[in-house]
């Protein structure tokens, strides 16, 4: 047997550099996991373009992100799977809307307009079913656009979510899907590039685009006056084409905060949304006008920015549909 003594024994030295490298890459594995299985980075929501539409989400989507469930089945909804047939004994209702009504990555499946709406009119010991076929930054026409694709669904009645801003939106188009990192049509190849891209730059030139307009209020309000009256007949389709099913439409009205955020006040534009939907005999369910006697700390609490409602702002909704409903209608549900 072959002794070997200290004397024999190469003692390597690893540079310092080694040292360096393996750490950052230690790190660097350390986050990619973490931002994939504590946040869900990494496997974002999709989106597809579509000539009809503008965009949707790509159907047969269930996404776990920042702590909540996501979920679109295959018509693009946030909403369980359907059956194009209705089944016997459900109350269906389809509900169309941007971001307000979609809830976005902030919200749990669970804590939608929709899916609370469904359980409140569930507890009334009906089946009950609402469809949620809605995307962020759709603007009426991209409403008017799923109508005409997917049709209504066999409902029982549509409820068309309409907020301030959408008063003088234009239509979205096609252009942000796969370019705007809040629309990929595909995964990102890492998650750190998904949080650099899409939380953190995306701010940056926000932020920096939001200092940099340069319309002026004449010209800003001409073209508002012109896309406010091309919105309003894309309402009167969108009530004529659900109307020819013989079927109730609705309205549901949604706020900025700054409407009501310090003093309430009537925003731009609604008094001649109401008058429309005056002619057109549609209901509308107000929840500006509901909340203006609310509380400041009260209406605060309900929105999560200036545009979007949280949690208790989404259960407010339901609150003021679900009490108006029976009302304007004779649902099955309301016997």
């Amino acid at each position: 047997m072959r002794n070997y003594s200290s004397k024999n024994l190469k003692i390597i030295k690893i540079p310092p550099e080694y040292w360096v490298s393996a750490s950052i890459a230690a790190a660097f594995v350390t986050l990619e996991v973490s931002l994939r299985l504590v946040f869900g980075l990494g496997t974002p929501v999709l989106s597809q373009a579509d000539p009809d539409t503008g965009y949707r989400f790509q159907p047969n989507q269930n996404m776990f992100r920042f702590g909540k469930r996501i979920k679109y089945n295959e018509y693009s909804q946030r909403s369980e799977p359907i059956t194009l047939e209705k089944p016997q004994g459900v109350v269906r209702i389809l509900m169309t809307g941007d971001s307000v009504l979609n809830g976005g990555n902030p919200t749990d499946q669970t804590q939608i307009i929709s899916e609370l709406l469904k359980t409140r009119l569930s507890s009334l010991g009906k089946s009950v079913e609402i469809l949620n076929g809605s995307a962020g930054s759709w603007g009426i026409g991209n409403q008017l656009g799923y109508l005409r694709k997917f049709g209504i669904f066999q409902s029982n009645a549509v409820i068309l979510q309409i907020g301030t801003h959408d008063l003088t939106q234009p239509t979205s188009t096609i252009a942000p899907v796969g370019h705007n990192p809040n629309y990929p049509d595909r995964p990102p190849i890492l998650a750190t590039q998904e949080l650099i891209t899409r939380y953190i730059l995306a701010k940056f030139f926000l932020s920096t685009a939001s200092n940099s307009s340069s319309t002026t209020p004449q010209v800003l309000n001409k073209e508002n006056d012109k896309q406010f009256q091309q919105n309003m007949q894309q309402v009167k389709a969108m009530v004529n084409l659900i109307r020819a099913k013989k079927i109730p439409v609705f309205v549901l009205f949604t706020p900025n905060c700054e409407d009501l955020i310090p003093t309430a006040k009537t925003p731009n534009y609604k008094s001649q949304f109401l008058q429309v939907l005056k002619e057109l005999q549609v209901p509308m369910f107000d929840t500006h006008t509901a909340w203006s006697s609310f509380p400041t700390t009260t209406v605060q609490s309900f929105f999560r920015d200036e545009v979007h409602l949280n949690e208790a702002g989404n259960q407010a909704v339901v609150d003021l549909i679900s009490k108006q409903l029976c009302t304007y209608s004779k649902l099955e549900v309301c016997s």
